[in-house]
């Protein structure tokens, strides 16, 4: 079964890249909501981050992702300990996933993860492909989809990594720039994926 590392900042159109994998037969494993799950659901990731962060629980115990949210984007230091908490847990629970996968006869898997690269994930991958787009564009989509103000927005893509990040530690960069359509973008994506589950 082959992997593929799908990673590049929030808002870049990595979605209509993985719509191309599904329909190549590509087992998703999304690493965002093994986290989301795994906040619901780990009891030791949980006291990690309270041990960590402090008062980011809601009225019934569960974590605020705004709360948290709000002491990491402007917080580098505060961000690593973040994602140096999750890595492990999320890692863990991808590996099983992957076997899983594996399992039931998957041609092929792929990892989204934003911090695929940082979190050693990317070394599992036969192959890691970046998906960028310029800030701007970033900025509208994702107040569009999340319905979020615009300086939250610009707080997100500013807290991420840059493109140059991706073209330098990426196998492939698939860019979507502000011309693209769905369609345009995701038909190179097909392109590109076809290459990388037919060679050896």
């Amino acid at each position: 079964m082959k992997i593929i590392g799908i990673t590049g900042p929030t808002g870049a159109g990595k979605t209509t890249a993985l719509g191309a994998l599904t329909a190549l037969g590509a087992c998703i494993i999304d690493a965002d909501a093994v986290y989301h799950r795994l906040l619901e659901e780990s009891a030791p990731l949980r006291e990690a981050l309270v041990a960590r962060f402090g008062d980011i629980c809601d009225q019934v115990g569960r974590i605020d992702r705004k709360k948290l949210g709000e002491q990491v984007f402007t917080d580098p230091a505060a961000l690593a300990d973040l994602n140096g908490i999750t890595h492990r847990f999320v890692g863990e629970a991808i590996a099983q996933l992957l076997a899983g996968a594996e399992a039931s006869g998957c041609p092929a898997a792929a990892i989204d993860a934003i911090a695929l690269i940082e979190s050693g994930l990317g070394a599992r991958c036969d192959a890691v492909v970046g998906v960028i787009a310029p800030a701007e564009v970033r900025v509208r989509r994702i107040m569009a989809r999340e319905g979020i103000p615009e300086d939250y927005a610009r707080k997100r893509v500013s807290a991420q990594k840059g493109e140059n990040f991706f073209r330098e530690n990426c196998d492939y960069v698939l860019e979507n720039t502000e011309d693209d359509t769905p369609q345009s973008f995701g038909g190179r994506a097909l392109v590109l994926f076809t290459e990388i589950l037919d060679r050896e």
